[in-house]
């Protein structure tokens, strides 16, 4: 459970994609319905429900965060809805609930996939009357509050299986929201990192951050980020302070802080020379000769420039970095394939 000030969220990113999203949240912010808000874990979804917050005219009310999977089912309840004294054994005194304490506002429901059945029912009601009792109490109390899911779960999955309730679910659902992951918005990588490695700089009291060599800016864009914009902040940070010389370009990125210096163990290495021979024994790609080897290896040149301006969402600055390119020879390619 938290709030953020406005001031603290920095949402960074050109990409249209990113930029579409944004104008989503946008136009949502203003109503007072349930929001979801999904999207991959590290996308930064918590930012995009503050916005939702920030944006509307709740903005002077309370913004609370409840990470629904971070709690047992008992505590959860007590925490949602609170409880009276005597509720339950160690209950000394009555709790406020955040539904209650969140009225006028905003809570943001994080990780509402785990949300027992049970719990859910109640939220149902919530959503549907406004009107809640805390545990243990007889009094049905009423609270203003917008809800904001927030997920990497596919809900309407959970539903078919029956772990989600469906009634909630159409109820939570009047709009949702899909944050991109970072792979979707490649133009916007060395933006986040530069945004991420100015600010790191600042706290270690360096007088300036000198930028990222050119391999390494190459790597940073054709890395696969599958904890996207978390774990391009924890890359960037954790590379710029490790840094040999603060004043000359960062030179290489440190991705994995767990890969021993030492190399792996003996049995590893063992399995892997063997796995790399039997790789080295095996087949090649299965072909069916006899085959024209230029159009062959055209057609395939040809799949990989598509493969990477699709990547790139047409940025070919970006995709010859993808594909290991100098720019001009990218162009060239794109000369020679599209005339």
């Amino acid at each position: 459970m938290r709030s953020e000030r406005p001031e603290t969220l920095a949402i960074v990113g050109e990409a249209p994609v990113f930029l579409e999203m944004l104008e989503h949240a946008s136009r949502a912010a203003p109503l007072a319905k349930p929001v979801l808000v999904i999207g991959e874990r590290g996308t930064g979804k918590e930012l995009v429900a503050s916005r939702l917050h920030y944006l509307s005219e709740r903005w002077e009310q309370p913004l609370i965060k409840v990470n629904c999977a971070a709690l047992t089912e008992s505590l959860l309840e007590s925490e949602l809805f609170g409880h009276e004294a005597g509720a339950f054994t160690g209950a000394s005194r009555t709790h406020i609930g955040q539904f209650e304490q969140s009225s006028g506002g905003t809570l943001v429901l994080d990780e509402l996939g785990t949300i027992p059945l049970r719990m859910q029912e109640k939220i149902l009601r919530v959503i549907e009357y406004g009107e809640f009792r805390r545990v243990g109490g007889s009094e049905t109390l009423v609270t203003d509050v917008r809800i904001v899911g927030v997920t990497n779960e596919d809900l309407p999955q959970l539903a078919r299986r029956g772990e989600f309730r469906a009634d909630l679910l159409d109820r939570l659902a009047f709009d949702v929201i899909h944050v991109p992951p970072l792979r979707a918005r490649p133009e916007d990588i060395l933006t986040l990192a530069y945004h991420f490695a100015v600010n790191l700089t600042s706290e270690l009291k360096r007088p300036f951050f000198p930028g990222f060599s050119t391999p390494v800016q190459d790597e940073l864009i054709t890395a696969n980020w599958p904890g996207n914009v978390r774990e391009l902040k924890n890359t960037i940070e954790r590379s710029v302070y490790r840094a040999g010389d603060p004043e000359l370009p960062i030179a290489e990125v440190i991705s994995n802080p767990f890969e021993s210096p030492f190399g792996p163990p003996a049995a590893a290495a063992s399995n892997e020379e063997s796995g790399e021979q039997t790789a080295a024994q095996a087949e090649p790609t299965a072909v069916a000769f006899p085959v024209d080897f230029k159009a062959t290896v055209a057609d395939f040149e040809r799949d990989l420039l598509d493969a990477a301006l699709r990547r790139s969402r047409h940025n070919q600055r970006i995709a010859s970095g993808l594909l290991g390119l100098t720019y001009d020879q990218l162009r060239g390619l794109v000369r020679k394939y599209r005339a």
